[in-house]
């Protein structure tokens, strides 16, 4: 069997352990397979990705991974093996990046945008609830656009308007409240 580790040195410097089929060093052993074996793992990446050009580019990737593992390749079995492993693995990759890109094609073009009347319904409730908080008292106001439009908590909001926190939570709850009846009345519109 061919070694792909180094060769221990007998006494007379006669490298034991390689096979005299292959070549010793990694350079002209992975190109020696290549010749050898390239033509049929792009047909069997071929079959897998049903794409040339991708065959190709997944047995291109598994001569390289079999150049950079080369120190624990141990037989020529091996080295076979693992080319067919890493192809097929290859294969199988690409396929789930296929999939993945066609499913993310696919949920792009499923977002529906709104419809005309759902955007002038949206217009006009907007309106709606700018002139009902035109109609609030001052502090109402004030702390809702601070607390729902610049996102302030209750504190921050009572530093900014240097009044108590209680004052913050009542005036926000009366400020909702007079919101919803004006909006729910139609008063605002």
């Amino acid at each position: 069997m061919y070694s792909a580790r180094r060769a221990d040195r007998d006494d007379g410097g006669a490298q034991v352990g390689w096979s005299p089929d292959l070549p010793h060093d990694r350079d002209r052993a992975v190109s020696a397979l290549f010749a050898t074996h390239w033509e049929r793992l792009v047909r069997l990446a071929t079959l897998l990705v049903d794409d040339r050009e991708t065959a190709e580019e997944v047995v291109q990737d598994a001569f390289a991974a079999t150049y950079d593992a080369w120190s624990r390749l141990r037989d020529t079995q091996a080295v076979l093996a693992y080319l067919q492993r890493s192809v097929v693995n290859g294969g199988r990759s690409r396929l789930r990046r296929r999939g993945v890109a066609r499913r993310r094609v696919r949920a792009l073009h499923v977002v529906a945008s709104p419809s005309a009347a759902e955007i002038a319904e949206d217009r006009a409730e907007t309106a709606a609830v700018r002139r009902a908080m035109a109609r609030l008292p001052r502090r109402q106001r004030q702390v809702l656009v601070l607390r729902y439009y610049l996102d302030l908590s209750e504190a921050e909001i009572a530093d900014t308007l240097q009044i108590s926190r209680g004052a913050v939570k009542s005036y926000a709850a009366r400020g909702l409240g007079a919101l919803e009846s004006a909006v729910a009345a139609g008063e605002g519109r």
